[in-house]
């Protein structure tokens, strides 16, 4: 994966985001009555701009791409003639302002809905939850789970794919209930254990839950047989092929495709030698995992049945589809909230925030995987950008819709010196909170 990959999909990722996000505010003011000034994707020096419509709105695109905003008249801000008061936006009512606010981070979910009702109309391939035998001493190994069994729900609601099993796993982790598993075998054998996360580390729900529950995925055995690489990956700059069967990893045999990844994930960013058959010869090359994902880009040969015993496709109707947009992107923002209370309070590790470089390294991951994985990260970031935008902090709309609630129990507007404190406290707490982002960025950059 490049760099210019990544920034390339985060600056195409923001870039959607901030103007959903500020068109949202745009729109609902139009409708409001309020005349919008000017209408700015990004901060600073001007790139481009250009004048549209009867008020002569200004759009802009500026130099610092990290927000955006929409300049509304307010007398607050500096002089309005006297026939344009009443488009005013401090001139409306505190509903109509509170209405204007809040629509940009709804404008936000509004889009997670519809990107998540057309991924679950289009269908994508995701693997079974089929697991493999718990580690010893794990948590799950007690329940008598073996290789090859499936999971068909989970307290009662019906699983079809891992990522079902793992969500519901990880909100079990972090409300710390007990769980009831149903799975069958390969002689369709049903079984029913309990799994008690009633006991499980809070500060553990950040890392992988499954993976220290004890539920893992199981893997049948494969050839070490390069189905496809992806482009800008590692494994293309080092010259591996489609069709290449990989022979030895720094001189030790591979005979499965999990020796060949277990190979590559012990040396992270650090050259290894590979023997490789193709055409009827061997080749030698050298090929340095990704040092953060540790990964080289490369796709196992799968057969048709090993396909269909661990993949699975789903398709849902238009309003199946809909309904299980809105319940995913509540679902998502519920959790995000949860977790942010867990790290005020001090149970999760600050560590789970992330910077630009953070997101603009998953975003570009997800572009190499395909356009459904890209657009999928998208629509996750936007559930973000709508739940951050909401908190109750100064300069964030939440701030502005905690003022308007105060104004509607005082009955009349928050003060300009408690508003001018507020801006100041809010300020310093996003300053604290990109400092943690840009830290954990850096950390992981380091550290991998």
């Amino acid at each position: 994966m490049t760099v210019l990959t990544s920034i390339g999909a985060f600056i195409v990722a923001l870039g959607v985001l901030i103007v959903v996000h500020e068109y949202g505010h745009y729109i609902v003011a139009r409708l409001c009555g309020v005349k919008v000034l000017r209408f700015s994707v990004g901060f600073g020096r001007a790139l481009y701009a250009r004048r549209i419509g009867s008020d002569q709105t200004e759009w802009v695109i500026a130099a610092v791409p990290f927000g955006g905003y929409v300049k509304m008249l307010d007398e607050r801000e500096g002089p309005v003639a006297p026939h344009e008061r009443e488009r005013a936006f401090n001139r409306k009512s505190v509903w109509r302002r509170s209405a204007i606010v809040v629509a940009g981070p709804l404008f936000n979910f509004i889009l997670a809905v519809l990107i998540y009702a057309g991924l679950f109309m289009y269908g994508l391939p995701e693997a079974r939850p089929v697991l493999a035998t718990p580690p010893a001493g794990t948590i799950a190994a007690a329940t008598g789970i073996a290789n090859g069994d499936t999971v068909t729900s989970i307290n009662g609601e019906p699983v079809a794919t891992w990522s079902d099993a793992r969500w519901q796993m990880l909100q079990a982790a972090l409300q710390r209930q007990s769980v009831r598993l149903e799975t069958i075998d390969e002689r369709n054998h049903i079984s029913v254990s309990t799994i008690d996360l009633r006991e499980f580390p809070a500060s553990e729900v950040d890392g992988d839950v499954m993976g220290r529950i004890g539920l893992r995925l199981y893997r049948p055995t494969l050839p070490a047989v390069i189905e496809r690489v992806i482009a800008g990956a590692p494994a293309e700059k080092a010259g591996l092929r489609a069709g290449d069967r990989v022979v030895s990893a720094d001189g030790k045999p591979i005979a499965t495709w999990d020796e060949f990844v277990t190979a590559v994930r012990a040396k992270p960013g650090t050259p290894i030698t590979l023997v490789v058959e193709r055409a009827g010869a061997t080749t030698t090359l050298q090929v340095a995992s990704d040092p953060k994902t540790r990964i080289i880009g490369a796709v196992a040969r799968q057969s048709d049945e090993y396909m269909a015993k661990m993949f699975v496709r789903i398709h849902y109707g238009p309003l199946d589809s809909l309904w299980r947009g809105v319940a995913k992107t509540a679902d998502i923002s519920v959790f995000s909230l949860k977790m942010l209370g867990l790290m005020v309070i001090g149970q999760v590790s600050w560590r789970n925030l992330s910077g630009p470089v953070t997101i603009a390294d998953v975003a570009g991951q997800a572009a190499l995987m395909g356009l459904t994985y890209y657009i999928g990260v998208i629509a996750l970031l936007s559930v973000s950008l709508g739940v951050l935008n909401l908190l109750p902090i100064p300069l964030l709309d939440g701030g502005h819709l905690m003022y308007y609630a105060i104004e509607l129990a005082k009955g009349k507007p928050v003060s300009e010196r408690a508003m001018e404190l507020g801006q100041r406290v809010g300020l310093a707490l996003l300053l604290v909170m990109m400092a943690f982002a840009f830290y954990n960025d850096l950390n992981r950059l380091l550290t991998g």
